[in-house]
């Protein structure tokens, strides 16, 4: 069995990975490759799913050190590989010490995946629409830069994530984003429902990273539109709710 998942061209030579659903043990909702020990899976197929991913891109099952995320902005410091017990609140996560694989979970939110080569930093981050309004982008940098990664040699690749035909919003979170964003209204193009928006969350990410001063890419693929190889809260949400599974993506420097 193996753990499927998506590369970056532009974080080539650094073991990483943006995993799909497929590939793991878990079964019903969570079939098959769910990597989140916060959800209601058996933990015992969840660490074996997380295995099963590090196998996958040549790095250690200890090594994999990931974050109670809260939609923040604050970053950790990973000197040495972080037990799950011992999980920071944060969202974003960076490191230069080879041996120590990041790791974040998502269902629609957006996974970004950073490395300084040169610098020998790498860098993750859990960026939804209100952390990225927030600063978890920005923060995460400034965190690679107290590292030593200097921010013209720092790439970011923006993994599977909601994309704007599959997300709908409403006047609140428009709201939030214009209150934010003096040119937010170029992230939104008109819905199907009367008061309602189809936010490209991908396309604010994008363009803070790239006003930031970084090179950016991000995949192309929707995951509430591509039921067979994501999980999506969104998609969950509109179908009654009910427990969901979590995605991985992850990133170490390598050797």
């Amino acid at each position: 069995m193996t753990a499927e998942f998506l590369t970056a061209p532009s974080l080539t030579g650094m073991p990483h990975g943006f995993f799909t659903r497929r590939g793991g043990v878990s079964s019903g909702r969570f079939a098959s490759l769910n990597c989140s020990l916060s959800s209601a899976d058996d933990p015992a197929l969840v660490q074996e799913n997380r295995a099963l991913a590090m196998g996958a891109i040549g790095t250690s099952p200890a090594s994999l050190s990931g974050l109670f995320q809260v939609h923040g902005i604050a970053v950790a410091l990973a000197r040495e590989p972080i037990a799950h017990e011992a999980r920071p609140k944060a969202d974003g996560v960076v490191t230069d010490r080879p041996g120590v694989t990041l790791g974040i979970v998502t269902a629609d939110c957006g996974p970004v995946l950073f490395a300084d080569p040169r610098a020998g930093v790498v860098g993750a981050c859990h960026a939804g629409w209100r952390g990225a309004l927030a600063g978890v982008l920005e923060a995460t940098l400034a965190a690679m830069e107290g590292l030593g990664a200097r921010r013209g040699d720092i790439v970011a690749a923006l993994g599977p994530c909601i994309r704007q035909p599959s997300y709908e919003v409403g006047a609140d979170l428009r709201a939030e984003l214009l209150a934010s964003d003096p040119e937010g209204e170029r992230f939104l193009a008109p819905g199907a429902r009367e008061g309602h928006w189809q936010f490209d969350m991908a396309g604010l990410i994008l363009a803070r990273l790239t006003a930031a001063g970084v090179a950016a890419e991000a995949l192309p693929n929707d995951t509430r539109a591509e039921e067979e190889l994501f999980f999506s809260h969104r998609r969950r949400t509109l179908e009654g709710g009910g427990p969901i599974g979590h995605q991985l993506s992850a990133i170490a420097l390598p050797g």
